[in-house]
Order: structure tokens, then sequence, then C-alpha cells
């Protein structure tokens, strides 16, 4: 069995209030780690502590509106010094391509993207100087198979993908590494609201989820959704000692979608 301790380091799971964030944040505290848990708003960031708490380990709140300057810094106020720093925050939505706005456009480079490279600006230098940090980026199969249903934030992630390696290169010799997690299509509230979007809204839960799949991931090899815990156990590996060779990389759990053979 192999054991994945964290105990005494500092982990801030950002858009940690649901979903895959949350399941990420259950993962770390199980491991050991003090865990900053992270949303826009205060109260819903609040209560997902006492949610979590309950469950058993260390965890606080760390709020703030990471798509603004603002909001990123009243996080590192609340989380001074982080030794294990997950990027999960995210948005998407399906939206037809000609349709999508500058404004559009923007929003999810702000969210997707310069959320996550602020917060590494923020902590990598902490990590260099102590001599051991790790980075995680929370990316995505539409990373590499651009969805036609959402290329915006198919290309967000995409470019979350580069900023892993820049940034794994910015920290090479140091201790510290930088990776991205290519995460397949996941169970979450948020996915269940999308797979209605695209399938008939009358369908029963199983059925749905069946139908998306079938019409539009048919590249699964799963041909099933993800559960949040398995994005998280990868996540709690690439995050303990024991991932100390693993930097610069995109690492996949995505249910074999991605049809490639490297990573």
């Amino acid at each position: 069995m192999i054991a994945i301790d964290l105990d005494g380091r500092t982990a801030l799971v950002t858009g940690s209030t649901q979903g895959i964030g949350e399941a990420i944040a259950k993962a770390l505290a199980a491991a050991g780690a003090r865990v900053g848990v992270n949303g826009r708003s205060p109260e819903k960031t609040d209560e997902a502590v006492v949610r979590l708490s309950a469950t058993g380990g260390a965890y606080f709140a760390a709020p703030g509106d990471l798509a603004t300057e603002e909001g990123a810094a009243a996080v590192a106020e609340a989380a001074p010094e982080v030794d294990v720093l997950v990027n999960n925050l995210g948005i998407f939505g399906a939206q037809p391509a000609l349709e999508i706005t500058d404004d559009d456009w923007r929003r999810y480079w702000e969210v997707n993207v310069l959320s996550a490279v602020r917060l590494i600006r923020t902590y990598l230098p902490g990590m260099t100087g102590r001599g051991w940090g790790r980075v995680l980026n929370i990316a995505s199969d539409s990373a590499v198979v651009i969805p036609e249903e959402m290329i915006h934030y198919g290309t967000s992630k995409t470019a979350l993908l580069a900023v892993s390696r820049g940034f794994a290169k910015a920290a090479a010799g140091t201790g510290v590494t930088v990776n991205s997690v290519i995460a397949g299509p996941t169970h979450t509230g948020g996915v269940e609201d999308f797979v209605y979007q695209l399938v008939d809204e009358d369908l029963p839960w199983d059925e749905a989820q069946r139908e998306f799949m079938r019409l539009h991931r048919p590249q699964s090899l799963l041909h099933r959704l993800i559960e949040p815990e398995e994005i998280a156990n990868l996540v709690a590996y690439l995050s303990s000692p024991l991932a100390s060779a693993t930097t610069g990389a995109a690492v996949r759990v995505d249910g074999g979608y991605v049809d490639s053979i490297i990573p």
C-alpha cells in the first residue's frame, strides 16, 4: 500500500467548495495536510469548511474571487504560506463557436488561466526558497481534444498546460514540481447541468449520462463519467513526496478519452 504523507504541509485548493475541488481538499486533508478551502463567497466557503471538517481533517477558509487581483490578494492574506497549490478553479459551458463574444473569451481567460498564474506568482517564490513545493493545475481532456461546443473552455485549458510547463522550467532544480492534471469528463453537479444542455432533459440521469457519453464523448474507454474522488487520488499522489521526479508533465486521469499513448 502506498502511503501518502503530507503531515505538516499546508495546501490550498481553489474552487473547492464543491465538486472536484472539494474531493481534492478531502484527499489532501486525509493525507495530513492543513487545507485552505476557496470560493468566491465567504459565506459559502465557511459553510464548506464546516461541512468538510465534520468528516475529519484540518481545514481553513480562504475566500476570494481569483478572477481579480483583489480576490487573489485576499486569498494570499488568508493563506500566506502554501506548500501545495492546486489550481482547480474553472468555468465551462456549451456555446456555439460563432456566438462566443469577446467578453466571454476574456472571462474564461481570467477565471481559467490568470487565476492560476496569479497564485503561482504568489506562492512559487516561497516554495523554491524552502526547497519543496507542489503546484498542480487541473486541466481537461478538452485542452487536447477541443470540443466544438465550447472552444473557449478548451482553449483556456490548453493555455493552462503551457502555463504548467513554463513554470516547471522556472522552478527547475529547486525541489518544487509543477504539473498539470488532464481530467476527463467527471460527474459533478455542474456537469449534470451541462449534460442536460446537450441531451433530452426529460431523461433519467443514468440514461442521460449514457446518451451524453455515446453522442458527445464516444472516445472514452470507461463509457462513464469519472467520479471526483478518482481525480483527487491522482492529485494527492502528485502532491506528495512520492512524486518527486514528476514535473513539467501533463498527467492524464481521463478514462482513456484522449486517443494518445503519450503521456
